[in-house]
């Protein structure tokens, strides 16, 4: 699995290194900057791959795992979308806990809807619905083995340049194996964007969650540049980065982490 990881990691880099043909203009800044807003409407399918270390009780473990993302807007009239987002991780992680061993496979999923006005006067954007976790994870080291369910909201300004907004979602088990810790948890993801004329995205983010089962915080700071370019009539973006573990659970990653992403862009045209 770790070669499959890399040989995707080489196939992004040599598109970049061959010199795809970028996507220019106008277009290409204002595709990019629809990326950096989760309810855009614009149909695309992230590839999320990432790595952190020092996890577990004595800090041995490591974990690779992609992030399947698809967006797809669903026009329901003149006025409103419903954005549906679906995070599927397929994960490859050793040593998470002592004497474990390696485990490989599809973890849980998450999906949210967010009801969101077609329009957005002066570039505020906002959506809120639902958000569905379903035990879908193929080991039970790579489960909760719990259905839950919660509110989700997401509001953001675009100005210019920039996007500023914040993410978040509160998830709680109704389901599921008797056994296995409850899910009580919140999902906070505030962000910052800024796309230049040429296409580059440059965005810092947190993905944090407060377990209150555990009473535990984990917060990942992100720090990613991503280009979009376009091979044939494809739009594409490109980009990587690295994230800083400020807080986690005992047995969380500590230090750094890598993130490289691939992006599918499908314009609907409105």
């Amino acid at each position: 699995m770790k070669n499959a990881f890399g040989i995707a990691g080489m196939v992004m880099s040599g598109a970049l290194l061959l010199g795809a043909p970028t996507a220019r203009g106008d277009d290409a800044q204002n595709l990019s900057k629809e990326l950096s807003n989760p309810v855009s409407s614009l149909i695309s399918v992230p590839f999320q791959y990432n790595f952190d270390d020092n996890i577990g009780p004595v800090n041995g473990g490591h974990k690779h795992y992609v992030n399947i993302q698809p967006v797809v807007p669903v026009k329901l009239n003149a006025d409103w979308n419903v954005v549906v987002r679906t995070i599927m991780p397929v994960v490859a992680q050793d040593e998470i806990f002592p004497g474990s061993g390696d485990q490989f496979g599809l973890s849980d999923i998450t999906q949210s809807f967010f009801f969101t006005p077609r329009s957005a006067p002066g570039g505020f954007v906002w959506g809120l619905g639902p958000a569905l976790l379903y035990p879908a994870g193929t080991d039970e080291l790579l489960s909760t083995e719990k259905w839950a369910a919660g509110p989700t909201i997401v509001v953001l300004q675009q100005t210019g340049s920039w996007t500023v907004g914040f993410l978040s979602n509160h998830l709680w088990s109704f389901a599921g194996a008797d056994d296995r810790v409850d899910v009580n948890s919140t999902f906070l993801q505030p962000f910052v964007a800024y796309t230049t004329k040429d296409a580059w995205t440059i965005t810092l983010n947190t993905e944090s969650t407060y377990d209150w089962t555990a009473e535990a915080w984990s917060v990942p700071i992100n720090f990613t540049a991503t280009k979009l370019i376009k091979i044939g009539d494809q739009p594409v973006s490109l980009g990587g980065g690295v994230r800083y573990w400020a807080e986690t659970p005992d047995s969380g990653p500590e230090g750094w982490g890598a993130r490289a992403i691939l992006t599918f862009l499908f314009p609907t045209g409105g």
